[in-house]
């Protein structure tokens, strides 16, 4: 299951000015996750869980996420407890990203993924050490925090729609995914909002609609293939995103904001 990092900063061709200028605020969110659609031939009967996302950092120091995705899947035969954490740091200058993510099938390790990748002028070199070692060169991409950064970029400029390429550390870490972006019209809160309770001082935020589609472009793919995940979302100015629908194509997830911390604001910023 890809995670969800739409955080849930790069040298050269990707501008490194854009991403050191912006201010992510360093935040916790916790969401409540249900079932909003399965089809048959999934066998998914139902869907409960919760989704634990916090972000710290700066551009001076670097982006550290934690991330945990734990859902009790229910089919007509069996109930099944999936537990994913992930643990990132993504360097201020864009040049590596560190991940480990740890997936846990009732209470027990099913698999362990963990690597570094830098940036070269070519590419991405990831650099394997579980499941197995092994040393893959990967087309330059996005890791987490600057795709966010290229996103609210965009947003406020008015880009509705853009293509890019994005590197996450997630499912094997062997490829760079392509993602079709579409930006809705910024947005006020309005107090009939299903989340307006945990916003806090978001509330008087305004936010943009977003979509974004990631598409398996490597190997002999057919250029009209369906995306292999799609999320939509509302995002804050500062980073910050609700109201997910995580569409997985056979069933889709809804994730409501419940609890939203907002960390003392200088923890986002350089030291001068």
């Amino acid at each position: 299951m890809r995670q969800v990092v739409v955080a849930f900063v790069l040298l050269g061709a990707f501008g490194i000015q854009q991403a050191s200028a912006r201010f992510l605020v360093p935040h916790r969110a916790v969401y409540d996750l249900t079932l909003e659609r399965a089809s048959e031939r999934s066998g998914i009967t139902s869907i409960v869980g919760r989704m634990v996302y916090e972000f710290e950092g700066t551009a001076c120091e670097g982006y550290t996420t934690n991330f945990r995705y734990v859902t009790r899947i229910n089919t007509a035969d069996d109930s099944r407890l999936s537990d994913v954490q992930t643990s990132t740091f993504e360097d201020g200058a864009g040049k590596t990203f560190s991940f480990v993510t740890k997936s846990f099938i009732d209470q027990n390790l099913d698999t362990e993924v963990k690597g570094t990748a830098t940036h070269g002028a070519d590419g991405i070199s990831v650099k394997l050490v579980k499941p197995d070692k092994a040393d893959l060169n990967l087309r330059q991409a996005w890791f987490p925090t600057q795709h966010l950064v290229e996103l609210l970029g965009k947003a406020e400029r008015g880009e509705n729609f853009y293509e890019t390429n994005l590197f996450d550390g997630s499912d094997k870490a062997d490829r760079a995914m392509t993602t079709s972006v579409v930006v809705g019209k910024r947005k006020e809160v309005t107090a009939d909002d299903p989340e307006y309770s945990a916003l806090g001082e978001l509330k008087h935020d305004s936010y943009w609609p977003v979509t974004i589609a990631y598409f398996d472009t490597s190997g002999d793919k057919a250029s009209g293939m369906l995306p292999v995940y799609s999320i939509a979302l509302k995002l804050h100015e500062n980073g910050v995103t609700r109201d997910l629908l995580m569409d997985y194509g056979d069933y889709a997830l809804k994730g409501k904001l419940v609890n939203l911390s907002l960390f003392d604001p200088h923890r986002g910023q350089c030291s001068q």
